[in-house]
């Protein structure tokens, strides 16, 4: 539920959510769609890809929404793919990667519209040991760039890796460590 408010999926039933100061829980679907699609990248625990788009279709998603260019859409998912190890497969469909790819493509996807926070439900969830913590030590790579990484995981280990957890069990704060 708080990944949803703060994705701005969807609204709280009481109080208010401040983004960059500004309070959104009165934004209208129009307003809030143009939200997430400029400010907040999403990296969903099942990646939630498309599987008729190929990988670079997918990736580029959030910038064709935007009515970026083709040719600059193209250019950025070739640099960013690139940097993610991904170039041989950009004409691939999601069905034909494994986990740790379909996860990068998530995470391509996320970021290439240059949000200002990713939401990550569960990054690692479907991952094996040795993918789980290169795509880790990618997130500490972007957040100590500046970008702010909210992560929502059960795993203690994972936690423990943040510069700051909040505990919250049944709609409650039970801890909150930095």
């Amino acid at each position: 539920t708080l990944m949803n408010i703060l994705g701005a999926l969807d609204t709280p039933s009481q109080g208010r959510y401040l983004l960059a100061g500004e309070d959104v829980t009165s934004y209208d679907d129009a307003r809030l769609s143009h939200l997430r699609n400029r400010r907040i990248g999403f990296v969903f625990q099942q990646f939630h890809l498309l599987h008729h788009l190929t990988v670079q279709e997918n990736i580029e998603l959030p910038l064709a929404y935007r009515g970026v260019p083709v040719e600059e859409r193209h250019a950025r998912s070739r640099a960013l793919a690139g940097r993610f190890g991904m170039l041989e497969r950009l004409d691939h469909h999601p069905y034909e990667l494994s986990g740790g790819q379909a996860q990068r493509v998530a995470i391509m996807r996320a970021l290439l519209g240059g949000p200002d926070i990713l939401l990550l439900d569960e990054p690692t969830g479907a991952l094996d040991s040795k993918t789980g913590r290169a795509i880790m030590e990618l997130f500490h790579e972007l957040h100590d760039q500046g970008l702010t990484v909210i992560m929502v995981t059960h795993d203690r280990e994972l936690a423990d890796e943040a510069a700051r957890v909040v505990e919250i069990s049944d709609g409650r704060i039970h801890a909150d460590r930095r």
